[in-house]
């Protein structure tokens, strides 16, 4: 008879490893997974994914890269072509001049910003990120080295950053600034003055910008500005397919930026996962070259549903300010209960609905919500709070 192993001896998990705490946002939805599983009707507002389907043009690519037998391994930085796509959508959509050789393309953004801070940091040196903030950003700097900083923002700001707080947060130690515009879990989109401002702080006080662009096609009511246009030398640019084309589980992200770090990220990914699927670089190339369509379409719809769960949350007495841009919200569920991790239990647990707890991303007494659903799924959600 033999025994499960790990029953008999365990092995020692490094320090590193033990400091991680998991995504809340994977806790809550693999319970209400579990929840479904078990029959229980639960609505779940917990992932960042859109509900569409990923574009007809962006799947007949795939098959024809499959056709064409272009499965195998690629170059670790991804293919001249997808490079060359993503470089020329630079300059076609922000002004952005980079060679695609400026260009690695990773396992989703993830593990290009993965890649970026181990670059980038060594032990001790600091990072200041505008809090809210998404929820890896901080674990990702500890467990290259670093030490992440929070610097807050506020609702009645709409969480917008202030420039003078960020300025007042730099030490000798801090070497990086990370920007997130539109951003994840607040959907503030910073305003071209404050990044123009964030890139001379950049330029003046010798620090290097990350600026996670991920959500720069669902803008609703500004207009998306890099803070590279005004410090290309001083900033890495991250981004890739998932939310602009629906292509969350292709996972392809990129990273664009200074040829010294770009070459370091590339021989940190050819030691680790090597190139991405061949496959969904074909894919990404077509989804980058020319899907506007679908990405007016897709924004129109999310505006919608931002619009009617905004007033929704507000009727109800859960506070919560109007994003700019991706597609979430943050509702103040004090009335519900102060502690937001018990606020999110109860919201499950009673109106079996599935949001994500503030306490990660650093906004105690709130919750996300995301609005990448359907409208009948929102309007029966405002039901079952309303009940609550």
């Amino acid at each position: 008879m033999t025994s499960q192993p790990g029953t008999t001896f365990s092995p020692r998990l490094s320090e590193q490893v033990q400091r991680l705490r998991p995504s809340s946002t994977i806790a809550v939805t693999s319970r209400a997974l579990e929840m479904q599983r078990m029959g229980i009707d639960v609505l779940s507002m917990a992932a960042g994914e859109p509900d569409f389907d990923t574009p007809a043009h962006v799947v007949a690519a795939a098959k024809a890269a499959i056709d064409a037998g272009k499965t195998r391994y690629t170059q670790v930085q991804g293919i001249p072509e997808l490079r060359e796509a993503i470089a020329a959508k630079l300059e076609r959509e922000n002004g952005l001049s980079y060679s695609p050789d400026a260009v690695t393309v990773g396992n989703g953004g993830k593990q290009s910003l993965f890649n970026a801070f181990f670059a980038l940091l060594d032990p001790g040196d600091e990072v200041l990120i505008p809090a809210p903030y998404w929820v890896s950003y901080p674990e990702m700097v500890s467990f290259a080295g670093g030490v992440p900083v929070a610097v807050p923002t506020l609702p009645q700001d709409g969480y917008r950053l202030d420039v003078e707080a960020l300025r007042a947060a730099i030490t000798p130690r801090t070497r990086l600034i990370v920007l997130n515009s539109p951003g994840n879990p607040t959907g503030a989109v910073f305003p071209e003055e404050t990044v123009r401002a964030v890139a001379e702080l950049a330029q003046e006080r010798g620090l290097f910008i990350v600026s996670d662009e991920m959500y720069e096609h669902i803008i609703y009511d500004r207009e998306h500005a890099s803070v590279a246009r005004f410090a290309p030398d001083h900033t890495l640019i991250i981004n890739g397919a998932s939310k602009a084309y629906a292509m969350t589980g292709w996972r392809i992200g990129y990273a664009v930026g200074p040829l010294p770090l770009i070459r370091a990220m590339n021989a940190i990914q050819g030691q680790s996962t090597s190139n991405a699927s061949s496959v969904s670089q074909w894919a990404a190339t077509a989804a980058i070259a020319d899907s506007r369509e679908f990405i007016e379409m897709a924004r129109g719809r999310f505006q919608q549903r931002r619009d009617r769960i905004v007033a929704g949350l507000n009727a109800l007495g859960l506070s919560t300010p109007t994003p700019d841009g991706a597609f979430y919200v943050l509702a103040d569920t004090t009335r519900i209960h102060a502690d937001e991790l018990e606020a999110t239990r109860i919201i499950l647990d009673e109106a079996k609905v599935a949001v994500v707890p503030g306490t990660d991303f650093l906004a105690p007494g709130r919750v996300r919500l995301s609005y990448a659903t359907s409208l009948e799924q929102i309007e029966r959600v405002l039901e079952r709070l309303r009940e609550l």
